[in-house]
């Protein structure tokens, strides 16, 4: 018998990222009530055997001294919906919040209620397979109570320590993964207007130290033209502005990064492409 089998489990947040969460924790026999600003997920949740509460503070009600997992889009709306449940949240409950949110707000939701921040990396695909990698970072108790859930959503699953932490690691994942498609898609383009074949450019680089899961599947889309949203850049910009702050309050100065936030910037709003996949910066260089 699955560990959630009966446990009861709100989601709120059903996006490219939460609606295929949920329908696993659903299908791993939790009792999932789920709340979205939108019908039609949340709709879809129901005809595939959920519950759909009417608003975030009866999902809080219906869960109990259950979990709510919340799947969502920027620091201030997880302020926002915090707030609209935090008052009828049962003093057990757990709160797991997969999405990239501020550092010093997870901090502060950490002293107020059970909180874990598990944000994760894998995008899309990862999600709808449920191999996602999840950093984590809350109390050893409150980890515990939330692994069951995290490792029916991830595959690798990390506790970094206390809370915060899991939004930090995901800040430097970020970090890795904003410049890294740059580079990618300055080296693709780079052997186009040299005028050898990018496909095959990237297949070769595949073999060596320039490979990584950038190249395979986002070199792909470049390669492609592909740029349907699976991460849209405007979240790509969000999370960049994120590790800008916390690199400004930690000390750590980095050109690079300031560049990087210049590009991204740049892409969302002067070239207006941020509804494009993270990957579509390519076309910052045709």
């Amino acid at each position: 018998m699955s560990k959630l089998a009966g446990q009861q489990i709100g989601y709120i947040g059903l996006g490219n990222m939460g609606a295929p969460g949920a329908r696993h924790l659903h299908e791993a026999g939790a009792h999932v009530t789920v709340w979205n600003r939108s019908d039609a997920p949340a709709e879809k949740a129901v005809a595939q055997g959920m519950k759909r509460a009417r608003s975030v503070a009866e999902l809080a009600q219906t869960i109990g001294d259950g979990s709510i997992c919340l799947n969502l889009t920027n620091t201030e709306v997880v302020q926002s919906i915090v707030a609209e449940f935090e008052p009828q949240l049962d003093a057990n409950a757990l709160v797991i919040d997969f999405g990239t949110t501020g550092v010093p707000a997870t901090r502060e939701f950490g002293e107020r209620m059970n909180w874990i921040d598990a944000p994760v990396s894998g995008g899309q695909v990862g999600a709808e397979a449920g191999n996602l990698t999840i950093m984590a970072g809350g109390t050893e108790e409150n980890f515990k109570r939330a692994e069951p859930t995290l490792n029916t959503v991830g595959a690798r699953v990390t506790h970094l320590g206390k809370g915060g932490s899991g939004q930090v690691t995901k800040l430097a994942n970020q970090l890795i993964v904003a410049q890294t498609i740059d580079a990618v898609a300055q080296a693709l383009r780079l052997a186009e207007l040299s005028g050898v074949d990018s496909a095959l450019v990237r297949e070769a680089l595949m073999g060596g130290f320039a490979e990584s899961r950038i190249l395979d599947l986002h070199g792909d889309r470049m390669v492609r033209r592909d740029f349907e949203p699976g991460g849209r850049a405007t979240l790509q910009l969000k999370d960049v502005r994120l590790i800008c702050e916390l690199a400004e309050s930690v000390g750590l100065q980095s050109s690079t990064l300031q560049n990087c936030l210049q590009q991204w910037e740049t892409f969302v709003h002067q070239k207006e492409l941020g509804d494009l996949d993270h990957s579509g910066l390519f076309r910052m260089y045709e």
